[in-house]
This record gives C-alpha cells, sequence and structure tokens, in this order.
C-alpha cells in the first residue's frame, strides 16, 4: 500500500470532491479547475502512484492504483465522495465506483470509456522520454527540442517535461515520474480497468471532448452497460484535456 501525496485545491467545508489525475499527469494539473470547483465542494486531488510527490512503488495496475486510493480516503476520513478522473485516473475512478459503490456518491469520468487502447500512442512519447540523456540536459527547453524528432504535438512535449525536475545536488535533471515502472506497464494502463459484471448504480456524468477520438459514439453501450445511468456530456470546442482546454465550460458542466 502507497501512502499518496495529495494537494488541497479549497472549498473545505464544502462536499467532498476527489481528482485523479491522468498518464503522466499529477494533482500540479488541477490548480485552476480545481480552484474553480472549490466554491461547490471540498477538492483534494492526490498524486497517483509513480507519479507527482507520490512514492515510487510496483506494481502499477488499477486495482493496486484503487486500492491506493481507498487507503489515502480512509488517512483523509472521507467515507462518500463525489469521485472525478481524467483519462488513467479516470479508469481507477471507474473501478473504485464498481467495486465501492458506498464510498461514492457521484462519478465524473473525463475523457476515457470502459474500454482497452491498445494502441501505439504512447510509444513514441515513452521511446523519447527514455532516450533523454539526463546527464548532458541544460534545461526543460532543451528537453523539448530533444523529443521534437520523436513527439511532433508541441504541446505534448511540453506537457512531457513538466516531469522533469532537478536532481538533490541541484545541478542536474530527474524524472519524478517512475519512468521505468510505468513504461513496463503501458499494456496495462492502456487496458480496460472493468470486467463485464462492474456496475454502478449512481449517478455519473461522462465529459468528453469533441476533438478527442478517446470516447465515440459507439462507446456510450458500453458506458451505459456499466453505467445506467451515465449521461454524456460532449464539448465541442475541447480536446482530450477539457478541464484545461475548455475551462469555463468544463466547470459548468461539472458544477
Amino acid at each position: 500500500m502507497t501512502m499518496l501525496f495529495h494537494r488541497d485545491l479549497g472549498g473545505a467545508g464544502n462536499p467532498p470532491l476527489v481528482v485523479l489525475h491522468g498518464l503522466l499527469g499529477s494533482s500540479r494539473n488541477w490548480l485552476t479547475t480545481g480552484g474553480d470547483l472549490a466554491s461547490r465542494y471540498h477538492v483534494l486531488a492526490p498524486d497517483l502512484r509513480n507519479h507527482g510527490k507520490s512514492p515510487h512503488d510496483a506494481p502499477m495496475d488499477y486495482p493496486t492504483m484503487m486500492a491506493d486510493v481507498l487507503a489515502w480516503m480512509d488517512a483523509q476520513g472521507l467515507e462518500k465522495v463525489t469521485l472525478m478522473g481524467h483519462s488513467m485516473g479516470g479508469k481507477v475512478a471507474m473501478l473504485l465506483a464498481c467495486r465501492h459503490p458506498e464510498r461514492v456518491e457521484r462519478l465524473v469520468v473525463v475523457d476515457i470509456a470502459p474500454k482497452d487502447y491498445l494502441s501505439h500512442a504512447h510509444r513514441a512519447e515513452f521511446a523519447a522520454m527514455n532516450e533523454l540523456r539526463l546527464d548532458t540536459l541544460q534545461s526543460r527547453g532543451e528537453a523539448e527540442l530533444r523529443f521534437e524528432a520523436r513527439v511532433s504535438d508541441w504541446g505534448m512535449r511540453k506537457f512531457l517535461t513538466t516531469n522533469l525536475e532537478r536532481d538533490e545536488a541541484g545541478t542536474g535533471w530527474r524524472w519524478q515520474i517512475n519512468l521505468p515502472v510505468i513504461t513496463a506497464a503501458l499494456t496495462e494502463i492502456e487496458g480496460n480497468s472493468l470486467v463485464s459484471e462492474d456496475k454502478f448504480d449512481g449517478p455519473v456524468l461522462f465529459v468528453t471532448g469533441g476533438k478527442s477520438r478517446y470516447v465515440r459514439e459507439e462507446d456510450f453501450s458500453v458506458i451505459t452497460a456499466h453505467f445506467p445511468k451515465a449521461q454524456v456530456k460532449t464539448i465541442a470546442e475541447s480536446g482530450h484535456n477539457p478541464h484545461m482546454e475548455t475551462r469555463a465550460e468544463f466547470v459548468a458542466a461539472v458544477a
């Protein structure tokens, strides 16, 4: 069991909202949007294992990540929460809601569906990170330049470098994430966190990006098989990160 680091994004005294970030993200990605939601909720954002400031531990699979979140909720005295997860965090949130429905008041799933994503989408990004020579790296900007050959998207190159931090001596760079363990677990992470019997009967909102390919219309039937009360809200102008790309519409949809 890993005791997770978390950020309190405000709203103490309001009903609790727990936010789970996506692959290679951290609670830091939710500072602004979490602050927006704090007028209605007490917003708490843990870093999942091997990400952010949480401990580096194997294994890296959905049942283990779910167990971490439950242990963290117990430690915070959180009996029942509104649970929101983006991408990989959405898969953790879906599993927790199905297996421990007594802990989840309502569920918000951001731009991910309960299905396998066994693609090569992440392979180039992970190859770029694993190839990066940290011993000769001068800056995050230089890392972005070195990623250009493998990763064509400027925003993605910038996002990857948010996982670089100064080493203890303050002279070099290191990965904040547990890169070897996450790389080895990629097939597991891209897979479906649910099995066919998994079901949650509470209120569920799926927020999807109209410009994203992660959730398609043909996924709606599998969504309602696991989540009979699910509503789907698509934000037309957004890609995979509606909480960043179309923040006002996202906050309105969740609120």
